[in-house]
């Protein structure tokens, strides 16, 4: 059991983003096509996070063209570069399940103002 535990302590990130549920992200997405490698980027709101240790994963949810679209991202992974944070949502549940159901304005999240 320690040969796993030492294994995939060796595969986490030492520098994990901190960013939490509602938040407005963009993910730096490693992709490979055929010989080449390109990063893709993919905003969006964190509507939940799931998973701990190396299987910890988050998903994003953005509108494009008018068509909700979820991506499910592992936070340990190496095709995953960074996570920059545009804005801070200010919410009251773990899960924002709630916002596939909305259009529009009442799709939003407010922002959370720091002092």
């Amino acid at each position: 059991m320690d040969l796993i535990k030492a294994f995939t302590n060796e595969q986490l990130k030492e520098s994990v983003p901190q960013f939490s549920i509602g938040d407005t992200v963009r993910v730096h997405n490693r992709i490979k096509e055929g010989n080449r490698e390109r990063v893709q980027m993919y905003d969006g709101i964190v509507i939940g996070k799931n998973g701990g240790g190396i299987s910890e994963t988050f998903t994003v949810r953005k509108i494009s063209y008018g068509v909700g679209v979820e991506k499910t991202f592992p936070i340990h992974s190496p095709n995953v570069e960074k996570v920059e944070i545009l804005r801070r949502g200010k919410i009251r549940r773990a899960k924002l399940y709630y916002l596939r159901g909305r259009v529009g304005k009442s799709s939003k999240v407010k922002e959370l103002i720091q002092n």
